[in-house]
């Protein structure tokens, strides 16, 4: 099952395309990050699927059917900093926001626990840490268990420690079995915890898919001759590759980053009389790669 499904989804404010008919998928079960530069449309996304913004044009689904506000009571969201009383305690807040959002508080040891903030329940949540008070606002996501968490740039702002503490978490929740939508402008986070991604660039979709694929932190090249079946086998034997794979008629040969050496892989497919027409390092990095689907 798809949680979200966006079809051709558009947003204009006046003259200015927010987004520009944007179509992708998130599974079931995924770490989804919705990746860009501030200004790509990501938090218009996010604002539009939990009906805070009307589209222009285009439709989206929630758990493949037309969204209301039943489908969104099944969604924790995270769109902005949360409203904390800062002289009430943790615990506190969460028993408002629990009345708030008509979940009973005997949920409230559960999520607190699952933030690791069960020791500093009772304390003022002006004394808490920027990353102890994100964790509490996941918390508050987190009342009544829902299945999807909804997250805009959940570690900005946060110090290095308190990144770590949020991607952990983010980690375990997906262990859990939650699906996650993040928007983020990280490339190193969605790395680290997405399973999956969509990139926007001033609001077009530049690609989207599993981000092993499409932020592949290898070199990548792309190599050709008349006999592609004995050129794969000879791939194989070439000492430093980690894979060797055929897709749409091309092979392509895997390497750990920066090791990629095309006169190397030339001369070993000569040694074997094999003559190539086609040799291109396709991926340089991670970082690159990045660059270019957002910089083109």
């Amino acid at each position: 099952m798809a949680i979200l499904t966006v079809e051709d989804l558009s947003k204009s404010y006046g003259r200015i395309q927010a987004l520009k008919k944007v179509s992708f998928s998130v599974p079931e079960g995924s770490v989804f990050g919705i990746l860009g530069p501030n200004g790509s449309g990501k938090t218009t996304m996010l604002g539009t699927i939990m009906d805070i913004l009307k589209p222009t044009s285009g439709t989206y689904k929630l758990f493949d059917e037309a969204p209301t506000e039943l489908h969104r009571r099944r969604i924790g969201t995270l769109l902005e900093t949360p409203n904390f009383y800062h002289y009430l305690s943790g615990v506190k807040n969460l028993e408002i926001a629990a009345e708030i959002k008509q979940h009973g508080k005997e949920d409230i040891p559960r999520v607190l626990e699952m933030v690791d903030l069960t020791k500093r329940k009772d304390s003022k949540f002006s004394t808490y840490s920027l990353g102890m008070k994100q964790r509490l606002a996941i918390a508050s996501c987190l009342l009544g268990n829902p299945k999807v968490l909804v997250f805009d740039e959940p570690t900005n702002g946060l110090d290095p420690v308190g990144i770590a503490e949020i991607r952990e978490l983010m980690k375990t929740l997906y262990r859990e079995g939650k699906t996650i939508i993040m928007a983020s402008h990280l490339l190193d986070e969605v790395e680290k915890v997405c399973t999956h991604v969509a990139i926007l660039r001033k609001g077009e979709l530049i690609t989207s898919g599993d981000v092993n694929e499409i932020l592949s932190n290898e070199d990548m090249v792309e190599v050709g001759a008349k006999n592609s079946e004995r050129l794969i086998e000879v791939l194989q034997k070439m000492p430093g590759q980690t894979r060797v794979t055929k897709e749409g008629g091309m092979v392509k040969v895997f390497y750990p980053v920066g090791t990629a050496d095309l006169e190397a892989i030339n001369n070993f497919c000569f040694g074997k009389d094999i003559i190539l027409n086609h040799l291109i390092l396709k991926k340089k990095s991670l970082e690159s790669r990045f660059f270019e689907l957002t910089n083109n």
